[in-house]
């Protein structure tokens, strides 16, 4: 029986398996350790893998926290572009930002990352590298939603919302950490948003 096209295939299926049993191992380490103090040759021996093998994988230690960054990016793009013409820019932005919870989110491990971003310089770094290429991704449907002709780079109010957006996100993130896991992700964004408009 062939596979269908959407279907991944057994490599597929194998490469995401160790990827994602490379994430747990490291978090764990991260937890137990800490973020800076642990290394990519400890992560590797307790995967049962070589450093060679880790690379192979992540780019960097703070890929495993932060996920493939320009797939999430295209994940947001995609999401963003299918929403109606008629919303505003920040209509489209809140519904294209639910697109990075997945239905296999892990609330648990979801608290263990955000909690790291406050201790380790290295992956705020990286965070803000995500940022400033989301602006360029995201760019050319904001700039349409806005009514301004796309240029060879992004116009700077198209890129002044998506950084906004950004930071309400981030924001809302943080003051979801704060609580534990349990308030409403969603809420704060809004409310974020509602306190940058107003």
């Amino acid at each position: 029986m062939d596979a269908t096209p959407d279907a991944p295939t057994l490599r597929e299926r194998t490469r995401r398996a160790v990827r994602a049993e490379i994430t747990d191992t490291a978090l764990r380490l991260f937890a137990e350790q800490g973020f800076d103090a642990t290394t990519v040759d400890q992560i590797a021996a307790a995967a049962g893998i070589s450093r060679r093998s880790f690379f192979h994988y992540f780019g960097s230690k703070e890929d495993v926290v932060l996920g493939d960054l320009e797939a999430l990016g295209l994940r947001v793009r995609e999401a963003l572009e299918a929403r109606p013409a008629a919303e505003t820019s920040w209509e489209a932005l809140r519904e294209a930002f639910k697109s990075l919870q997945g239905p296999d989110t892990d609330a648990a491990s979801e608290l263990q990352i955000a909690g790291m971003y406050a201790d380790a310089p290295s992956l705020r770094a990286r965070h803000l590298e995500k940022h400033l290429r989301w602006q360029e991704l995201l760019a050319p449907d904001i700039e349409r939603r806005l009514g301004i002709t796309p240029g060879p780079t992004a116009d700077h109010r198209a890129r002044a919302v998506i950084a906004a957006a950004l930071a309400c996100l981030d924001t809302a993130v943080e003051a979801w950490r704060a609580s534990g896991g349990t308030a409403d992700l969603v809420q704060l964004f809004d409310e974020a948003v509602a306190a940058v408009r107003a």
